[in-house]
């Protein structure tokens, strides 16, 4: 298994939206990154990804599983871009936030740190481990 972090703009698309969504889930679409649509493409059904509150809010508020693997993105007619569906496994119990992430020398090297611009970024299993105890929220 393999494990993510998604970021949305809660005025936009937040995580009540997706719990909204129910099992169904929701396509996590409009990405136009190369970096963040190879990631996408990397995920395997059951993967699991932070939800991130971007802009406002920055932190992470729940869990998410991949529901369905990378395919064309239905939010355009060019090729080149897929994207997978999540649907909500479970909310943080305490968010999260990027300073407190920031702050956890353990986490230095984690891609929310060092590409904090990319919308779609992998986490390591150690860094997945330490996020859900920072969240009291089992892993």
């Amino acid at each position: 298994m393999a494990y993510w972090l998604f970021k949305s703009e809660p005025d936009v698309f937040g995580w009540d939206d997706l719990i909204a969504k129910g099992d169904k889930g929701e396509e996590w679409d409009g990405v136009r990154n190369y970096q963040a649509r190879n990631n996408m493409r990397a995920m395997a059904m059951g993967d699991l990804g932070f939800f991130y509150h971007s802009r406002s809010g920055l932190e992470i508020v729940g869990i998410v599983e991949i529901c369905a693997e990378a395919h064309p993105d239905s939010t355009t007619d060019d090729p080149r871009w897929d994207c997978v569906d999540v649907r909500a496994r479970r909310p943080f119990e305490k968010p999260v936030s990027l300073q407190q992430i920031k702050g956890d020398a353990r986490l230095a090297m984690m891609a929310l740190v060092k590409s904090a611009r990319l919308s779609v970024q992998p986490v390591t299993a150690q860094e997945w481990q330490i996020v859900c105890a920072l969240g009291d929220t089992n892993p």
